[in-house]
């Protein structure tokens, strides 16, 4: 859970001029923080700030109570004198929430309360915006990043705002405290996939942790048949296994699945990134060409894993598994220009919470490219709104490349991939053109729903550029 500071900010002359404003002020501050505390962060609400003197001290609250992510309630006219200490002090993200009490003042009413100081109290009461420019322009000139959330309290696209901050401010953390492991090597020629892992550590704060074949070989080794069983037994909760699929088939993948998940509680993983070949016939040949069912079981349980090695879209999967969004493994398959959709899809892992309708297990006589022979995972991803992610490494910086979509119903290749139809509303020859200009390795992860606000947020957050197709 996130811990979310929030102070709301307001001029203590004003009190004793203007009968109950402090109160009334204060019971809007604590509707910010309950709803805050609906969306299931931690809030630490300070309550308001109007001297230079009470900034430092509740600055100091803050940063004891080491928040993530903090909000900054601007109830009335306040001193950004008042301001500036606290953000200075926490140097973490900041949101302005310039959110008056109601939509408009009630002209009519106001202007027949007849008594002027009266009318002015009124008027403190709703004058949020008074401030927005005075701190714009001091944290502009103190080189301090913020962003601006406005409306009125009971303004839905107000809180759908402020909870896409919590909930990119939770996946950050994520990110941050996040393990990838990696198994094996790179798929050699594969020049796109390759990546920089230290930038990926300094970009999203993840630790990267080197695992071993011969380790995962050796919790093979010691997988008892009671493992066995109850491994085989999982696969047919979760998944279709089809007739065709040999019995010695899922016996290997489930002795091999139970190694991954001993390789997983091991090392603390949160995600993971694999490929390997081997000899032909070689032990380690054994466990690459057996792990796609068990590597999909912990895609579906919060631990995504890429295949080929591609560290960038284990991040990217793990973003979208943070957001609650899925986020399965995907390349491009096929162009359908007759009904200006897109296909993609992949041969590893999936996530299966995402699917649409069952996920199969099936034998493949080959995997494409890849050494040997044995069981994969053929699903669609559930038809309606998708989002698009890539981790890209450019030039010159790590950013996020977005695009939001639709899965559309319709044929799908029936070879033992994954595989959708994908929709944009620039076109699937435009979409196509823009999303490649960017310079993305060709997998990317695919999560349901439309979250590009979300990760524009992240994006910020992280101090990274985000690119948005469509």
């Amino acid at each position: 859970m996130i811990k979310v500071g929030l102070f709301g900010i307001g001029l203590d002359t004003y009190w004793p001029q203007f009968e109950g404003l402090l109160e009334r002020l204060e019971g809007y501050q604590k509707q910010v923080a309950d709803k805050m505390e609906s969306f299931g962060a931690e809030v630490v609400n300070v309550g308001l700030v109007d001297s230079s003197e009470k900034a430092r001290e509740k600055a100091q609250v803050l940063k004891t109570e080491d928040v993530d992510i903090l909000f900054l309630y601007v109830s009335t006219y306040a001193l950004s004198s008042t301001v500036l200490p606290v953000v200075q002090k926490l140097g973490c993200p900041v949101v302005i929430l310039n959110i008056q009490p109601v939509s408009a003042i009630d002209y009519e009413s106001f202007n027949k309360l007849g008594d002027r100081g009266e009318m002015t109290g009124e008027w403190l009461a709703h004058c949020q915006a008074c401030s927005v420019p005075e701190l714009a322009n001091v944290f502009n000139r103190s080189g301090i990043d913020y962003e601006f959330v406005t409306g009125y309290l009971d303004e839905p696209a107000v809180w759908n705002e402020i909870q896409d901050w919590i909930d990119a401010s939770q996946v950050a953390k994520v990110m941050n405290n996040n393990r990838l492991g990696v198994l094996g090597h790179y798929y050699c020629g594969m020049l796109d996939v390759y990546s920089d892992l230290t930038k990926q550590s300094a970009a999203f704060g993840t630790h990267i942790e080197i695992v071993e074949m011969c380790e995962l070989k050796r919790y093979r080794d010691e997988a008892t048949d009671t493992e066995v069983n109850e491994k085989i037994k999982e696969f047919h909760t979760t998944f279709e296994v089809v007739e065709a699929c040999e019995e010695d088939e899922i016996k290997r993948a489930a002795k091999t699945s139970v190694a991954l998940d001993k390789l997983v509680e091991a090392h603390n993983l949160g995600s993971l990134a694999y490929y390997y070949e081997g000899d032909s016939g070689n032990e380690y040949e054994n466990i690459v060409t057996s792990v796609i069912a068990g590597n999909t079981l912990l895609t579906g349980r919060n631990i995504p894993v890429a295949g080929e090695y591609e560290v960038k879209n284990a991040q990217a999967m793990k973003i979208m598994d943070a957001f609650g969004v899925g986020g399965s493994f995907s390349e491009f398959y096929a162009m359908d220009f007759n009904d200006d959709i897109v296909m993609l899809g992949h041969d590893g892992p999936a996530h299966f919470a995402i699917a649409e309708g069952n996920v199969q297990l099936v034998p493949l006589p080959v995997y494409h490219g890849k050494p040997g022979k044995g069981l994969s995972i053929q699903m669609t991803v559930k038809h309606g709104p998708v989002t698009l992610l890539s981790v890209v490494e450019g030039k010159d910086d790590v950013f996020l490349l977005v695009a939001e979509g639709e899965s559309v119903e319709g044929p799908v290749l029936q070879i033992g991939n994954t595989n959708s139809r994908y929709r944009f509303s620039i076109g699937a020859r435009g979409f196509m053109n823009e999303w490649s200009k960017q310079g993305p390795s060709h997998h990317c992860a695919i999560g349901v729903g439309h979250i590009g606000n979300k990760l524009g947020k992240l994006g910020k957050l992280l101090n990274l550029r985000v690119v948005t197709i469509c």
